[in-house]
């Protein structure tokens, strides 16, 4: 492990198990609310921001990007995009910018949160967000 100030870095080899009361605290810092902040940020200020996710298995989801940690987010207010056409384009990107075309959507009823992998995440627009939470609730065929 390295720790590092701005005057040295020093490579210590440490055991969990053997940690000082002050070699945990150093630790806790690394994972501090600022760390996190500094995670959000480096996502282009996308955390509680509503986005459209396009997942590896489970479909495309619109919600608020709550958390995200490696390819894993956390998504709040979700809506399955079950079947989209973007309003005008002909891409995901068109949805998140455009809206979609409500009369050729299925746009499910939203859950509180949901874990997904996800391969892309996508900002929506004002006008996106008002068509996609203005969608009604699919429902069975």
């Amino acid at each position: 492990m390295v720790f590092s100030d701005e005057s040295k870095t020093e490579e210590v080899d440490m055991n969990i198990d053997d940690l000082t009361i002050g070699q945990a605290r150093e630790l806790a810092a690394l994972f501090s609310a600022t760390s996190v902040q500094q995670c959000a940020q480096s996502m282009g200020g996308m955390i509680d921001k509503k986005v459209i996710i396009r997942t590896y298995s489970a479909g495309v989801f619109f919600g608020v990007l709550a958390e995200k940690a490696g390819s894993e987010v956390i998504l709040k207010s979700a809506r399955r995009m079950w079947q989209w056409k973007a309003e005008k384009s002909i891409s995901l990107s068109g949805c998140a910018i455009y809206g979609i075309d409500e009369s050729a959507s299925r746009i499910a009823p939203a859950v509180d949160s949901i874990w997904l992998e996800a391969i892309e995440i996508i900002p929506c627009t004002e006008v996106a967000i008002e068509s996609i939470e203005g969608a009604k609730d699919a429902k069975a065929q």
